[in-house]
């Protein structure tokens, strides 16, 4: 079997060249700042979330879990529709 080129750095001098130039360009990186926006999709769902969270409507949840774990919570049908 005979191998040719084996003295060759071809495919390394890529990979240099896109070292240096990452390392060169990490300057102009750094000055460039991360940014956020949220939608007003978004926005609503965050406040809806806030409103849920209200303490007459914690209070209401913990009342319905003891009575669904005690059993004796009763779903009245003509109000499920």
């Amino acid at each position: 079997m005979k191998i040719n080129d084996t003295g060759r750095v071809g495919a390394i001098n890529n990979y240099q060249r896109q070292y240096e130039s990452q390392s060169t360009g990490l300057n102009n990186k750094s000055r460039r700042k991360d940014e956020l926006s949220i939608s007003t999709e978004g926005m609503e769902l965050l406040k809806a979330q806030e409103n849920s969270q209200t303490p007459e409507r914690m209070k209401r949840i913990e009342e319905l879990k003891e009575q669904v774990s005690t059993g004796t919570y009763h779903v009245d049908a003509w109000q499920a529709c």
